[in-house]
């Protein structure tokens, strides 16, 4: 017993705050020390009600709705624990890594701060981590770089339709994405969805269906990508679903990324598969509200085929009523496996 005890308490600077602190500061003024910061496989976060009024920036949390909204002089933003994406002026914008609330407070990680907050807003701030020996998380523009290579085409010019598919379920663990206001987690939903998808690609076309979690855990961004690393894999789709502000927000929404440079398909295979899978759904009476073009950081930049299809909002009754049962679950991944089916058979 006293050995157990020795070794927890040896593991518990791993668990909590870490050594060191960071300085923040609106340019032009004196910068202030925040010495409450926690790290997490080598991203720093920081307490979201400590940042903003360095910023000039102030924030509530509404306990009900699991959002927490900040004030700004051009409006309010909202996000989410373990959501994505900072939702501002009617859009939502990527985030590095997910709002989470440790210790009994809602943390942000380095980049939301330094990164997305000011570009955001049209702030100049300057941002220093005073412990240099903690790991930093990469920049955006190197976490561009890491997609885009693993998100390379890799299928010979020579070789038709789809050799295997890669499914990323969002989530997962102690990060539950989105929450309705019954509790329902989007990383149940997505996982659900995704095997579906999985056991009808295996059963019916006999191809193999690489899911980046098969169960309810936390991953790395290296352990994601494994199942898209796959030499065979023709096309990834990425599956989630999303809350908004409003109830009236209703439907699926895919993304694809912002441009593909291929000379032979100008518009890109990815809008050629998120329009197979639009159809599909519709045609299932499952409402679809867009195909956008964004700039998401999961989708990187390569031209492999690749999709993010959010099923649906938990937000909206009618959205939460299917994607809670199973019923609508199965739904969803008929529709996606049809979409799929007619992609490959135009390949």
């Amino acid at each position: 017993m006293i050995r157990i005890f020795f070794l927890l308490l040896m593991l518990l600077p791993a668990l909590s705050v870490a050594e060191g602190a960071v300085q923040l500061a609106l340019e032009g003024n004196s910068p202030v020390t925040i010495n409450e910061v926690y790290h997490r496989d080598g991203v720093a976060y920081l307490a979201v009600d400590e940042v903003l009024p360095v910023l000039g920036l102030s924030g509530t949390w509404d306990s009900v709705k699991h959002v927490y909204s900040i004030k700004t002089p051009w409006g309010r933003a909202q996000m989410s624990p373990g959501s994505q994406f900072l939702r501002f002026g009617g859009q939502f914008q990527p985030l590095t890594n997910p709002p989470s609330f440790i210790d009994g407070r809602l943390r942000v990680d380095e980049n939301f701060v330094a990164i997305h907050l000011p570009a955001l807003l049209n702030l100049s701030v300057y941002y220093r981590n005073l412990d240099p020996s903690v790991e930093q998380m990469p920049t955006q523009s190197s976490l561009d770089r890491l997609y885009s290579f693993l998100l390379r085409k890799q299928k010979p010019a020579d070789v038709k339709g789809l050799r295997a598919v890669a499914i990323d379920p969002a989530h997962g663990g102690s990060d539950p994405g989105s929450m309705g206001s019954n509790g329902m987690k989007e990383k149940d939903v997505a996982l659900a969805v995704a095997q579906g998808l999985q056991k009808r690609f295996k059963m019916r076309l006999g191809l193999p269906v690489y899911l980046s979690r098969d169960a309810d855990y936390s991953m790395t961004v290296a352990q994601r990508f494994a199942a898209v690393n796959k030499p065979e894999v023709d096309a990834l789709i990425l599956l989630h679903a999303q809350s908004a502000l409003s109830e009236s927000s209703r439907g699926a929404v895919l993304f694809i990324r912002r441009q593909e440079q291929r000379a032979e398909n100008p518009n890109g295979d990815s809008m050629t598969l998120a329009v197979h899978l639009s159809q599909a759904l519709s045609r299932a009476g499952i409402q679809v509200a867009a195909i956008e073009r964004a700039p998401l950081l999961p989708l990187g930049q390569g031209d492999l085929p690749t999709v993010l299809v959010e099923l649906g909002y938990l937000s909206n009754p009618a959205d939460r009523e299917m994607l809670g049962q199973s019923a609508g679950q199965e739904r969803l991944a008929e529709a996606l496996y049809r979409g799929l089916k007619a992609f490959a058979k135009q390949q």
